[in-house]
């Protein structure tokens, strides 16, 4: 009986030469899933249905910065892709202003309109008729291309 003592005194002594990954595996699982459900909310932007359009793509220009792009979702609301209020709705004469501002920091800046397929063509050309009013001499249209055919 006495060796039976002494013998679990030394188990009891010696280290644990086991690591535990349990514990280690929940922590990642937990992350795992904070990431999964922040991930979709982290979306930046308008969400708009571009119309589609068989045309060259063009060449980004070489100057620094990103182009102005003014957003005409569905509803016909307005927004910019820079200034004070991203990707907020703004009214004409605040949306003027802001470009104003961001043309005078760096002239030259291109300016884009992305406008949804289903907005009126009216609205977009006020977009357009608006940017001209900031000073942007010279406006283009983002369209998507069209899908292509498996054949």
């Amino acid at each position: 009986m006495a060796e039976t003592s002494r013998r679990n005194k030394r188990r009891l002594r010696r280290p644990m030469s086991q690591i535990n990954v349990v514990p280690f595996i929940d922590v990642m699982l937990v992350l795992l899933i904070i990431f999964m459900i922040t991930a979709p909310m982290l979306q930046q932007g308008v969400e708009v249905d571009l119309p589609e359009a068989e045309a060259e793509a063009l060449e980004a220009e070489q100057r620094a910065g990103e182009p102005i792009v003014l957003t005409v979702t569905a509803a016909g609301a307005m927004s910019l892709n820079q200034g004070p209020l991203v990707n907020e709705p703004l009214a004409g004469p605040q949306m003027i202003e802001i470009v104003q501002d961001l043309l005078a920091a760096q002239p030259g800046t291109q300016t884009f309109v992305r406008g949804d397929r289903h907005v009126d063509y009216g609205r977009v050309m006020d977009a357009m008729v608006a940017l001209q009013r900031a000073g942007a001499g010279r406006v283009g249209l983002l369209t998507e291309p069209p899908p292509r055919d498996a054949n």
